[in-house]
């Protein structure tokens, strides 16, 4: 059985504003694929808003979405970076930073009425965002000997193989990318061809 290899994340930056009793909550969601890039916005988004009393946040990232963490910006615990990262999940999103800054209006809102706030401050930011899906490619660079290349052509037509950088002679090598889904399968075809050699350059998201 394949695992899927598609996800769901934001196309860009959105931002959206949700109020409630005086105080607003500016809900900013950025695409991202590293930790250091989520400690990086965190890090810009603190000094632009500056003047803002909480900056809570959530994030997701992987096309597994295993990696994950909230923060509750100094609110009570749970009232803010949980119902953000609620969001992300309803929605089935990777891939992605939602940090809710809160302006205090000077009116407690109580645990319940922070979690609608903050759950609402990052919904308002998903809603004005581009959903799309994405697909894991992996890419390799592979080598064989001219008398394996109809049985190379074979697999790469019969797998939907993508490939580039044809050099042709009595050694012969290309690049390749493909599936992450088919990764086993077309692995398994590849390695059955004498004298073939492969190596993996990377792994990467396109549409």
């Amino acid at each position: 059985m394949e695992l899927s290899d598609t996800y769901l994340t934001i196309k860009s930056f959105s931002q959206g504003i949700y109020k409630e009793k005086g105080s607003r909550f500016i809900g900013m969601a950025y695409p991202v694929v590293t930790v250091e890039d989520v400690k990086s916005i965190i890090e810009s988004a603190r000094k632009e808003f500056h003047d803002g009393r909480h900056h809570c946040y959530a994030y997701m990232l992987g096309h597994k979405r295993l990696v994950w963490r909230v923060n509750d910006g100094g609110e009570p615990s749970g009232s803010a970076g949980k119902p953000i990262l609620g969001q992300i999940n309803s929605h089935g999103l990777t891939n992605i930073l939602i940090v809710v800054v809160r302006y205090f209006g000077g009116k407690l809102l109580g645990v319940s009425g922070l979690t609608n706030a903050y759950k609402s401050g990052a919904l308002s930011a998903i809603n004005n965002a581009e959903i799309v899906e994405l697909t894991v490619r992996e890419y390799y660079d592979i080598s064989y000997p001219y008398s394996s290349l109809n049985e190379v052509m074979k697999v790469l037509k019969e797998e939907n193989i993508d490939h580039s950088d044809y050099k042709y002679d009595l050694a012969c090598s290309m690049s390749i990318n493909f599936r992450s889904a088919t990764r086993l399968r077309v692995l398994n075809r590849l390695s059955r061809i004498e004298g073939l050699i492969i190596n993996q350059t990377e792994t990467r998201s396109g549409i």
